[in-house]
């Protein structure tokens, strides 16, 4: 709802603050006595263009203060958030034009781009008048606004339509994308089958290149690994010398030590532990030069062997050149590879799952678009029924609604139905969209009748206003258009510019718009009136000058409408 408006040195506004309250407002006053800048001033903080001319003269720049109350769960709250705006529960707005045409924008007490407040007049107040605002501007909202009007039947129609449509597209999208790769995956497809051969011929076993780097190292320095161990074995053991001797080798000196340690050990513990020590070097040195024996039996001298690894081992580099950095990395990738395969030669049955899988969708996506069809013909009839009842309240009776419901010729996100609200202003005239049709005045009743019609289905936006929704209608029909307002404003904040003392009658609160000027300077200010004062104006608005007969025609208009007047 919309607290309040500070208006500073805005056209011959210099300073004023506006108090609205709940339910119907209405603003009145002498013509030309600035009515039109409230509204004006409004529209300014939900983004309408700006203009140096707005700005009081004499004056460096005019200012706009909004003052908004919003529950934390409200859209606005939300989007002034992303604005980087502070909100609690309480939404400030501010609209600054300069006399050099320049403007600038605050949400929240934050600097924010003037495109911001209009995001948020979309959640914030409806503006209908001269200078619309209005939120049918774009064809999709007359969409909008049916499918809230259409309630529980047409809302369970969409939503099965918006689910099977995101289905179908779903496929779709997925359909679309293997086909576009069907090359990419055809060539990726080939490169791994390439690869998988070329690693089951080789047929490389876990740990193989690092056994044949070993085995590579040992073929290859055969006979030096043969006279080294065999030399270090006659050294153990014992052989001839290079003279022909005979030398029985570190064994032999050992048993010759121990042979001399085992004659006087006896008589010294210390020297029968030292002959322990030696008995078991003794034993270790002869298993050593047994294990040399053996290891000098067994190496290989085989050529062909020797080539046959080194073949072996160049096979493998060829496949860690291409697929890890070792024998195991490349059976990892095998094994990986081998996955990707499967996966990408079941594509081929995906592309004809989905094939079918889209058909059947579309036949559901058409089924249900054609009973959202019928549901919104249906609500559209309706709709269009209680928007020509209001009208025949608004001094309109004549006019002519038609809500259409017209295919589209496609099946797009919200149905395949193009729906726009009409209007035959004049008996036998054709119904064009009310946005072409209707103008001014008349534009404001038929968007007066259409939120009337709609406020309870769609809930719409908490504060409408409507500039001289009035204009050219009197008498009785002035009193049925101020008591659509009030039963509008039964469901949200309404505030209305008029001149029509029988709309003004009906007003939960009632503020004047009056004019003065000393000569130089001409002011406009703003203020409430009640009792006695609200009769008057009243009086005024009647006759144009306050006679007793005035008064007393405000008074009896006061009672007719069950208003309290002063006594």
């Amino acid at each position: 709802m919309l607290q309040e408006i500070r208006i500073q040195d805005l056209g011959i506004i210099d300073e004023s603050l506006i108090e609205f309250g709940p339910g119907l407002t209405v603003l009145t006053g002498e013509t030309g006595a600035g009515k039109t800048m409230v509204v004006t001033s409004l529209g300014l903080l939900l983004g309408a263009r700006s203009d140096a001319g707005l700005v009081r003269e004499g004056a460096a720049r005019a200012v706009v203060e909004g003052v908004f109350d919003v529950p934390a769960d409200h859209p606005a709250t939300l989007r002034a958030t992303e604005a980087g705006g502070e909100v609690d529960d309480t939404l400030v707005l501010v609209r600054t034009v300069q006399t050099e045409g320049r403007s600038r924008a605050h949400v929240g007490g934050r600097s924010a781009p003037v495109g911001v407040l209009a995001d948020l007049g979309e959640h914030l107040v409806a503006v209908h008048g001269q200078a619309d605002q209005w939120r049918l501007r774009r064809p999709e909202e007359h969409r909008e606004l049916l499918d809230a009007f259409g309630g529980e039947a047409l809302g369970a129609a969409r939503t099965a339509y918006e689910s099977r449509y995101a289905a179908h597209a779903a496929a779709v999208t997925e359909l679309e994308s293997l086909r576009a790769a069907a090359r990419e995956r055809t060539q990726e497809l080939d490169l791994l089958l390439r690869g998988l051969e070329r690693i089951e011929a080789a047929e490389p076993t876990p740990g193989e290149d690092v056994a044949l780097r070993i085995e590579d190292e040992r073929l290859a320095h055969a006979e030096e690994l043969r006279q080294g161990s065999a030399q270090a074995q006659d050294l153990l053991a014992g052989g001839d010398d290079a003279d022909g001797r005979a030398d029985d080798g570190v064994i032999g000196a050992l048993s010759r030590a121990r042979s001399a340690l085992s004659q006087v050990s006896a008589n010294d513990p210390a020297l029968a532990d030292l002959e322990r020590r030696l008995t078991e070097v003794t034993h270790l040195v002869n298993d050593l030069a047994s294990d040399l024996s053996g290891y000098v039996a067994d190496i290989d001298l085989d050529p062909g062997r020797l080539m046959w690894v080194q073949e072996r081992r160049a096979l493998l580099s060829e496949l860690t050149r291409s697929y890890g950095d070792t024998v195991d990395d490349v059976l990892a990738w095998s094994a990986t590879a081998s996955r990707r395969v499967l996966e990408l030669e079941g594509d081929d049955d995906r592309i004809k799952e989905l094939e079918r899988e889209v058909d059947e969708l579309d036949v559901r996506r058409a089924a249900a678009s054609k009973v959202l069809s019928t549901a919104r013909r249906k609500a559209g009839k309706a709709l269009a029924t209680r928007i020509g009842e209001e009208l025949s309240h608004l001094a309109m009776g004549s006019a002519r609604v038609v809500v259409g419901v017209e295919p589209s010729g496609r099946l797009g996100p919200h149905g395949a139905d193009d729906v726009e609200i009409g209007l035959a202003a004049n008996v036998g005239s054709a119904a064009r969209s009310v946005s072409r049709t209707a103008s001014g005045g008349e534009l404001s009743r038929v968007m007066l009748a259409i939120e009337v019609a709609t406020a309870e289905a769609t809930g719409s936006v908490p504060t409408f206003v409507f500039d001289e929704v009035d204009a050219g209608v009197g008498g009785r029909a002035a009193l049925d258009v101020g008591a659509r307002l009030a039963a509008l404003a039964q469901k949200a904040q309404v505030i209305v510019v008029t001149h029509l003392a029988q709309v003004a009658a009906h007003a939960d609160h009632h503020l004047v718009v009056s004019k003065s000027d000393d000569g130089q300077v001409t002011r406009s200010g703003v203020r409430r009136v009640e009792g006695e004062d609200r009769v008057t104006e009243l009086a005024r608005m009647l006759a144009g000058t306050v006679s007793e007969a005035a008064l007393d025609h405000a008074r009896d208009l006061l009672a007719d409408l069950g208003q309290s007047t002063p006594a």
